[in-house]
């Protein structure tokens, strides 16, 4: 009894702690190295398995070999995480499930008929990612420059940058943006791209810093004009998939 009374208060705490309508996480898979820091307390990290639950503000972390499939039943959305990210769940913002701070995630949303799309939203640095059903890769950089590629439906790309209009990134289109650039979208193909040459693991490569290929970033490191859709021919914001 002396074990149990603490214990309940333990959990009641968590949960008081949760707002309200916080969906839940599940691990589906884990493959690898994968980390939970409850909280996003990093010193308290533990080591997830399969079918473990994550709550609201917990940071994840994938090692070099690590993958996790995180999913949101109760919103229908689904994150492949791919090695060497770290995100945030729920980030302290309702609208947000996921926050990508750097590395490369798969996204998975099937459709809603409920009217509580706008629940579904994914940060990243300098722009938030709103979809009605759809799937896409993004991949962030350490320096918060993102690729966005969209494999099915639309994702609208909402600059937080003062001024910045809203740009809906359609199927076969890739997006690029930041804290300091807006939104500007190319087709995929412009860039070698695909979905299966995105896939979970490779990727674009541009998580490693690189100078050329970087997205939001030509050679010589001039930034690319935003447009409010699709511009037509090449693009230097990113090296071709693999």
């Amino acid at each position: 009894m002396k074990l149990i009374l603490p214990l309940v208060a333990l959990a009641a705490g968590i949960l008081a702690a949760i707002e309200p309508g916080t969906p839940a996480y599940r691990f589906d898979e884990v493959k690898s190295k994968v980390l939970r820091a409850p909280g996003g307390d990093e010193a308290a990290e533990v080591r997830v398995a399969a079918g473990d639950a994550a709550l609201a503000g917990d940071l994840v972390r994938t090692g070099f070999w690590g993958k996790a499939v995180l999913s949101v039943p109760e919103r229908k959305a689904r994150f492949e995480i791919s090695s060497n990210t770290r995100a945030r769940l729920a980030a302290g913002t309702p609208a947000v499930l996921l926050t990508v701070e750097r590395g490369r995630i798969k996204a998975f949303f099937e459709a809603l008929t409920d009217g509580s799309a706008d629940a579904r939203t994914v940060a990243a640095p300098g722009a938030l990612l709103a979809v009605r059903g759809t799937r896409y890769g993004l991949e962030v950089a350490k320096d918060g420059r993102s690729l966005l590629a969209v494999f099915e439906g639309t994702v609208e790309v909402r600059s937080m940058k003062a001024g910045a209009a809203p740009l809906l990134v359609r199927a076969d289109e890739a997006c690029t943006f930041g804290p300091m650039a807006e939104p500007h979208s190319v087709p995929m193909r412009s860039m070698g791209m695909s979905e299966h040459s995105w896939g979970v693991h490779g990727g674009t490569g541009m998580s490693s810093g690189s100078e050329h290929g970087m997205p939001g970033a030509a050679p010589g490191g001039k930034t690319p004009q935003s447009h409010g859709g699709s511009s037509h021919g090449g693009s230097p914001m990113g090296p071709k998939g693999h």
